[in-house]
């Protein structure tokens, strides 16, 4: 992931909140869902707009967390940051479906206040574009 975000103060707002993000990730891959409390206020919410789903507080959250099938391991592919929030492309691996997902999340006190996710299984790209594009390896 991208190196820590250092101004001549020390670590800049935008750098603690991608550390944060970083800090999410790691305790998802690690299965240490626990830490997540340390990460988001308890108030957060969590919107998954493709579901159309909205998980309120911390509660919701850890239960959602504690009752998953199975945590995918998730590779970050970008982070782009400023002020008070932190965009996250990455790829999300269930031991078999993979999604291409970005996280949105919208910080307040150094802590995830809101985060939104879109995610997608790849698909094959339609044979009429096939003039106009390439065709990446992610």
């Amino acid at each position: 992931m991208a190196e820590q975000i250092v101004g001549e103060q020390g670590v800049t707002e935008q750098g603690v909140n991608e550390n944060v993000v970083r800090r999410l990730i790691d305790c998802i891959n690690d299965r240490h869902i626990e830490v997540m409390d340390e990460l988001f206020h308890d108030d957060a919410v969590m919107h998954w707009p493709q579901s159309g789903e909205v998980v309120r507080g911390a509660e919701n959250r850890r239960g959602i967390y504690n009752a998953f099938p199975q945590l995918p391991t998730i590779t970050p592919k970008r982070l782009l940051s400023g002020g008070n929030l932190v965009v996250a492309e990455a790829l999300l691996d269930y031991a078999g479906p993979s999604y291409q997902t970005v996280f949105i999340f919208e910080f307040r006190d150094g802590r995830i206040a809101k985060e939104t996710a879109y995610w997608s299984e790849a698909f094959p790209a339609p044979e009429w574009r096939s003039q106009w594009v390439e065709i990446s390896s992610t």
